[in-house]
Parts: C-alpha cells; sequence; structure tokens
C-alpha cells in the first residue's frame, strides 16, 4: 500500500510540473523570429535556404522575421478578383519594415454564383478549408505571423479561426465593399437581381427587364453592397480590434484600400515586436465588441454562428445567450440593406464605422479598453481619428432615434426549436407572426411554389432538411426569401428552417432550428396547416399543437 501512494504521489509531482511547464511555455514572451529561425538558421539547414533562394530570398531575408500573406484570390466571385493586388501591398508593407513577405493561396467559393444549386452545400464548409489551409501553410512553413486577405463571406470567419489556432501576429485585411450598380438611377445589387427573379415570376417585370438588372447590378470587384455577411463579419473583426481602424468600411477599388493593406504588413512587424498575439487581442469583451457591432449595423444572421467559431477557435467562453443579453442593450443604428435603404458604399462615403464606434464607446456600449493590432486600444485608435458624420446624414441613426431599440437579431426556443434557432427581426414585418404551415423537405422544392405563386398571404413556409446534417453543408435560403420578397409578400409571409440565410435576406425569418429534422428535431414533425406562432418579444417559436400530438407524432 505504501508503494502504491509513492507512486501516486510521484505522478502526482509530475502532472504538476509538466503544467508549470505548459503555463510558463504559454506566457513566454514571443521572439519575433520564434518559428522561421527553426526553418532557416544553422549549417543543417541550408536545404531549406536553398529552396528559398529560388523564389527571391536574399542573404539577409534569412535574419528577418518571416510573414506569410494568405490571400484568397480567385477569379471565382468578383469579391475576390482583386485580393492579389493587396497580397502584394502587403508583402510590401512587411518587406519596407524589416520582415519578409511571403505570399500564398487559399480557396474562396462565391454563395452569389452557388445559391440554390448542390454546390451550396460546399459554401460552410469552405470556411473549415481556408482555416485549416491557412493553418497548414503557415504552420508547416515556420511563418512567424501571417497577413490574411479575404473578400467573401467564408472567408473572414476562416482567417480569423486560424489565426486563433496559431497564435502567431497576425492582421486581418478585408477586401473591401464593391460598388452599386445603378439601374435607370437606381442603386442595385446581387440582392435585387433575387428579388427581380421573385418579381419575374410575379409578372411584373418581362425576361429583358430582368436582364437589365442582372447587367448592371455587379460593376466591378468588391464583396456583396450591403450590410450582408462579408460586411458584417469584416465590421466585426475591426470591433474585435483584429483588424486597422476604418478597414472595413473601405470600397475596394479604392486606394485607401491599398494602403490598408501596406499598412497591415508593417502592423504585423509591430506586433512581432511587441510579441503581441491574437490570444492578448481576442478576449470575452471583444468577442462582446463584436456582436455589439453586428447588431448596431443591423448585420447577417451568419454572425452568430461564425462568432460562436471564431469563439471556440480562440477558447473564449461565448454562447447564443450572451447575443440575447447584448441585444436587449443595443439598439439598431443603421439605416442599411438588406432591411434599411442604403448600399455599404454610402457609409463609406460619411466616414465608416470609426465615428459610430466612437458613439458606441461613449455610451458605454463598447469596451474600449480592448486591445488591437495596432498595439492601441479601441478607445485610443478611435479618438485619433477626426472622422465625424456629417450633418444631416441619415445612415447611421441618433441613439435617440434608433431604427430598432433592441437587437434584430433575436435568439428564439419553443417546441419547434428546444434548443435553440436564429431570428432577424428588423421591425419593418411587425414582431409576431401567425400562420400555416406549408412544408418543404428542401430548398428546391420551396422555390418552385413560391415562384408559381403556390404561397400565399398569412403561409409560413417551413424549409427542413438543410441542416448541417440534412443538407448537409447547412444552405442559404436567399432564394426562397428573395422570391417572397420578389412577389410583394415580404411582411405576409414567414419561413423558417434548419438552414441559414444569406446576409442578404430580409423578411420575417427563422433560421438555425436547432434540433435539425435530420437528427430528429421536431421541424421534423409539422405538417400542412398547422399553426405556426413566432413572437419576436417573448422569443419563441411555437408549433401549435398538443404535447400528446406531437407524441403521437413522434412515434409514427
Amino acid at each position: 500500500m505504501p508503494k502504491k501512494n509513492t507512486v501516486k504521489k510521484k505522478a502526482a509531482k509530475v502532472a504538476k510540473k509538466a503544467t508549470k511547464k505548459a503555463t510558463k511555455t504559454k506566457k513566454a514572451k514571443y521572439k519575433p523570429r520564434q518559428f522561421s529561425s527553426k526553418v532557416v538558421d544553422g549549417d543543417d539547414r541550408a536545404p531549406s535556404r536553398a529552396m528559398l533562394h529560388a523564389v527571391g530570398f536574399r542573404k539577409d531575408d534569412f535574419t528577418r522575421s518571416h510573414v506569410g500573406i494568405a490571400s484568397t484570390w480567385a477569379n471565382v466571385t468578383p469579391c475576390n478578383m482583386h485580393i492579389d493586388k493587396l497580397a502584394r501591398e502587403a508583402e510590401k508593407g512587411v518587406n519596407s519594415t524589416g520582415g519578409k513577405g511571403v505570399i500564398f493561396n487559399t480557396i474562396t467559393v462565391s454563395d452569389g454564383i452557388s445559391m440554390g444549386t448542390e454546390g451550396m452545400k460546399y459554401s460552410l464548409v469552405s470556411r473549415e478549408v481556408i482555416a485549416d489551409s491557412i493553418e497548414t501553410v503557415v504552420a508547416a512553413q515556420g511563418y512567424d505571423g501571417v497577413v490574411m486577405v479575404g473578400g467573401c463571406d467564408k472567408n473572414m470567419p476562416g482567417c480569423l479561426i486560424a489565426a486563433a489556432r496559431l497564435d502567431r501576429p497576425a492582421v486581418f485585411v478585408y477586401g473591401g465593399t464593391i460598388m452599386p450598380g445603378d439601374h435607370r438611377g437606381q442603386d442595385v445589387d446581387i440582392v435585387s437581381v433575387f428579388e427581380a427573379v421573385g418579381k419575374r415570376a410575379a409578372g411584373e417585370i418581362n425576361t429583358l427587364q430582368l436582364e437589365a438588372i442582372e447587367e448592371c447590378a455587379i460593376p466591378g470587384a468588391g464583396s456583396c453592397g450591403g450590410m450582408y455577411t462579408a460586411n458584417t463579419m469584416a465590421s466585426a473583426i475591426e470591433a474585435m480590434g483584429m483588424s486597422l481602424p476604418n478597414s472595413s468600411s473601405q470600397a475596394a477599388i479604392h486606394a485607401d484600400k491599398m494602403r490598408d493593406a501596406m499598412d497591415a504588413g508593417a502592423a504585423v512587424n509591430y506586433l512581432l515586436e511587441k510579441g503581441i498575439r491574437p490570444s492578448d487581442i481576442l478576449c470575452k469583451e471583444a468577442f462582446e465588441n463584436a456582436i455589439t457591432m453586428v447588431i448596431a449595423l443591423g448585420g447577417s444572421t451568419n454572425a452568430v454562428l461564425h462568432l460562436l467559431a471564431m469563439a471556440n477557435a480562440a477558447n473564449v467562453p461565448l454562447t447564443i445567450d450572451d447575443f440575447t443579453r447584448l441585444g436587449e442593450k443595443t439598439p439598431v443604428l443603421a439605416d442599411l440593406k438588406p432591411s434599411g435603404a442604403h448600399m455599404m458604399a454610402n457609409l463609406v462615403h460619411i466616414g465608416g464605422i470609426v465615428p459610430l464606434m466612437r458613439i458606441l464607446i461613449n455610451e458605454g456600449l463598447l469596451n474600449g479598453d480592448c486591445l488591437t493590432v495596432t498595439g492601441k486600444t479601441l478607445k485610443q485608435n478611435v479618438s485619433r481619428s477626426e472622422l465625424k458624420y456629417p450633418a444631416g446624414q441619415d445612415i447611421i441613426r441618433s441613439l435617440d432615434e434608433p431604427i430598432k431599440k433592441t437587437s434584430h437579431l433575436v435568439i428564439m426556443r419553443g417546441n419547434i426549436a428546444p434548443e435553440g434557432a436564429v431570428a432577424k427581426i428588423s421591425g419593418h414585418e411587425g414582431e409576431s407572426f401567425k400562420g400555416k404551415a406549408r412544408v418543404f423537405d428542401s430548398e428546391e422544392e420551396a422555390q418552385k411554389a413560391i415562384l408559381a405563386g403556390k404561397i400565399v398571404a398569412g403561409d409560413v413556409v417551413v424549409i427542413r432538411y438543410e441542416g448541417p446534417k440534412g443538407g448537409p453543408g447547412m444552405r442559404e435560403m436567399l432564394g426562397p426569401t428573395s422570391a417572397i420578397m420578389g412577389r410583394g409578400l415580404g411582411e405576409d409571409v414567414a419561413l423558417i428552417t434548419d438552414g441559414r440565410f444569406s446576409g442578404g435576406t430580409h423578411g420575417f425569418v427563422v433560421g438555425h432550428i436547432t434540433p435539425e429534422a435530420f437528427s430528429g428535431g421536431p421541424i421534423a414533425l409539422i405538417e400542412d396547416g398547422d399553426q405556426i406562432v413566432i413572437d419576436a418579444n417573448k422569443r419563441v417559436v411555437d408549433l401549435d399543437v398538443t404535447p400528446s400530438e406531437m407524441k403521437q407524432r413522434m412515434k409514427s
């Protein structure tokens, strides 16, 4: 028996020593060449240096910090068609301030192109591919830091997940927003085209008119032009401190976006010098700042699942209930598409999001003490800017006259979604809806019915088996929601799904219903004609049937 106790004591001592060592390692100061030195220093690393000579390294480059430039460039989509230029500017920024930049590519996919097809099942998965590929290259090549340049929706969270896992000095560069298209003097964008499809089905426009909108909606490079997912996530990332001030509200084609990319390269070298890593920035308060910014801007429902995934990668305890808590005190202030009137380019024109951050910090809604990639706090960053919104502008409302006093993103529960759901309720549609279920087991089935005029006022469109497992892939329901809007039913028809929504979706919609139908969730039990009750004030999405009827349906 004493022998056993001795063994146990020794084991406990070893474990304690190992824990102490691990803690020390984690807290140790980050060295500017912490990883590259292991790749290129010493006679035994001559083969590595030989390979690098061939890609343009000079002898003195081996004594510099090596910084990966993760580019999402591709001609797949206008969101990313210009990213190569920004990556080269970031490389210049690194090289001109003492580091050695190396550009490499990761993937991107275009939701706007894949929407409504089987290809959309790969969209959310692409976030993980982006994260995994950036982590793989940076770790495999021994880069000391990384600049990540993203444009389309999944690029942003993919890049940040990689940065959190790697925990090496990192700066994110947003590719910038697209300029609006012009159709007969009206601003148009990709969502205008989706909604025009619904108008065509309703007979409000003809094929030639549809083609006219199609041909002018996307004038060039940049991410989709409303407060859709890309602009939402870029703004959230800036609010959490992982990109440079106002970098999320710049037009893709403007010179200030090129300067932003170059400055990001220089910023990484500063972070390397100071030993500032993502783990120093990505704290709980930083994620709360991101959520607050998403709400104030009227941002995408996708922010919920992306921020939760990013927090998980950063080991930050964040739950859907944090969105409710912050949503109760944060108003919607931005009158931006899809629910509002203006494009992101209009917000860029009046000064971007820095003045809004200052307003929110002064009101105590944003935590100004959080560290950022400038090495300064959020409050210090916005205090240095002289940007103010011009008098008379109507894009950002005052705190006294918000668009909505509380969040438009409503976390709901109920007998349809016992584990939660995410609703996007701007207030234009009212705060509650009761209607008759029209059930579809795929997006395609629902879209066909909507375009054929089979959905009428008072219906609740139920689209199930579109969750992460059921799809698989959790596709976005932009086609059906846009068709509803295009047919003029936006205020008279609701839509619920275990899939998700594009940032371009608006209307009375509830998504992310959990558990999903494929996993046996109650959404699988809904039948045509059932009454469904959605109440944003009570945060409830319920099927109006008795518990005994629900049990009976489960058995059968």
